[in-house]
């Protein structure tokens, strides 16, 4: 997903809010499902972080234009760990390892076989 870095992603000096890179990068996830025409939420169900790691190499600048990529490092039955780039062209200014449970009222539920399907068709265009 390509976006632009305006305004109100950044602090007084113009650079991106710490916290606004996994803004980004929760669009970009969501973007997954929606360029597929299909939701986030699924069968009643939704994904939810339960753990991340970020590394923040350079910071993202008002007006910048950036690019957040994807990575499938596992998928299990009821979780998947993602890692998540933001690139300004060549350029890695962050990084992210993610693992996202699938959970239906409040509690993890195992990923249906669709869904899974789903993420490894659209991380196998990805590469």
């Amino acid at each position: 997903m390509k976006t632009r870095i305006y305004y109100d992603d950044t602090d007084a000096g113009g650079v991106v809010y710490h916290a606004n890179y996994l803004k980004l990068c929760e669009r970009s996830r969501s973007d997954l499902f929606f360029e597929k025409g299909k939701s986030p939420a699924i069968d009643g169900g939704h994904f939810v972080v339960r753990h991340l790691e970020a590394d923040y190499f350079k910071p993202a600048k008002l007006g910048d234009l950036v690019e957040v990529t994807h990575e499938l490092i596992a998928m299990k039955n009821a979780s998947l760990i993602l890692k998540q780039f933001i690139f300004k062209g060549e350029e890695k200014l962050f990084s992210m390892t993610s693992t996202l449970a699938y959970v239906k009222e409040g509690k993890p539920c195992k990923i249906d076989e669709e869904t899974k399907a789903f993420f490894a068709s659209v991380f196998k265009e990805s590469e």
